[in-house]
């Protein structure tokens, strides 16, 4: 079967080009979306991820983590005397606006936290350029490299100043980047500093709780025993900020109309060459009926020429979704396809194939073998 199923794809070139070009262009679209999409959701619940801490304590109204409350720094003290909780990170978060010599500015998020401990932003592996202990020096804050143009070119040792404030880039990350804001760590001193907030203003308080302990009761204890404040874990509050986001931004609703779309194209343009090609040799799926083929043996014989179109047309479209994904992770937008989403991916491209192999299927299931000797 599988050689006949080759001589019906090469009988005519430009169809199976045609099809396999409309397959490329519909695989390639849907991964071209995915991946801004997880770019996006990613930078939505940056500051989350990147930080280390089992439990987020925040004001009792908020639900998302780009726009956080203001608690008491007295609320520390409270946690700590919660049955499972073992230490607690105060963190702030401040808002301002970098000025750098060649006049640029630009709109920054300053996120402190206590050294040396740095449980949010400063991960190892994301630093380029410094080290954790250079945030401690006077005026230290963090850049990272993607954000550079934006900020004037900044790199590590550049002076500038935070609502005129003097401060310098100590330590520069790589893909550390927020969603509509850009991040600058430093400690938690110097972001109050900076923010011009009082010594008894935290944004949030990150929890660790004794090992061997199970997060989700620590924090009900938490929510039960803390007025004005509510702890997540840390996955939830991450998904509850993008479900936030996305709710209220149409951001969810623009790329899945966009991936609908691809779909609906892709499935018709397919569907029309197939049955299309399969009109031109009608004659020939007659013939193999007329000498004993079955229904159920052509409806194969179809099915394995949609398959090995699509097997052609993802390896092509994801060899492009990979350029375009690495092209455009020199400008910052990174993100990673993850084995589900790829095998996703190609079950995608078989349902766009085996789906336009329908009009074909129906149209020669339908034949009669001695019509085609007609005329």
């Amino acid at each position: 079967m599988l050689r006949y199923a080759w001589q019906f794809m090469k009988y005519d070139k430009a169809k199976s080009l045609g099809i396999v070009i409309g397959i490329v262009i519909s695989i390639f679209l849907i991964g071209q979306q995915t991946g801004i999409f997880l770019f996006l959701t990613g930078a939505m619940k940056a500051l989350v991820t990147n930080s280390n801490a089992d439990l987020w304590v925040v004001d009792n109204k908020t639900i998302n983590a780009n726009a956080l409350g203001k608690l008491d720094q007295r609320k520390l003290y409270e946690l700590k005397s919660i049955e499972g909780v073992d230490k607690v990170y105060p963190v702030v978060v401040a808002g301002g606006t970098a000025r750098f010599d060649d006049g640029t500015t630009a709109g920054v998020q300053i996120i402190g936290s206590e050294a040396p401990y740095t449980k949010i932003g400063l991960r190892p592996e994301k630093i380029v350029a410094g080290n954790i202990s250079n945030i401690l020096e006077e005026g230290a804050v963090s850049a990272d490299y993607y954000d550079r143009n934006t900020l004037g070119g900044a790199v590590q040792g550049i002076n500038f100043e935070i609502n005129g404030k003097k401060a310098f880039i100590a330590v520069q990350t790589k893909g550390v980047r927020g969603f509509g804001g850009i991040f600058m760590f430093t400690t938690i001193e110097k972001a109050r500093y900076y923010g011009a907030l009082p010594n008894n203003t935290i944004s949030a308080l990150l929890v660790d709780v004794k090992p061997g302990t199970d997060p989700a009761i620590v924090r009900e204890r938490i929510n039960k025993s803390i007025f004005g404040v509510r702890a997540w874990r840390s996955q939830d509050f991450s998904q509850s900020t993008v479900n936030f986001l996305l709710g209220n931004s149409g951001i969810g609703f623009s790329i899945g109309s966009l991936i609908v779309f691809a779909l609906i194209a892709g499935f018709f343009i397919i569907g029309l060459t197939m049955y299309s090609a399969a009109l031109d040799r009608i004659k020939d799926y007659g013939t193999l009926k007329g000498i004993g083929a079955t229904n159920g043996y052509i409806t194969r014989l179809i099915l394995l020429q949609a398959f090995l179109f699509a097997l052609v047309g993802f390896v092509i479209g994801y060899a492009l979704m990979e350029m375009f994904r690495q092209a455009i992770g020199k400008a910052g937008t990174t993100f990673e396809y993850s084995p589900t989403i790829i095998a996703s991916f190609f079950f995608i491209t078989l349902l766009i194939s085996i789906g336009g192999a329908a009009f074909a299927i129906r149209r020669v299931v339908s034949l009669e073998p001695a019509s085609v000797f007609r005329g």
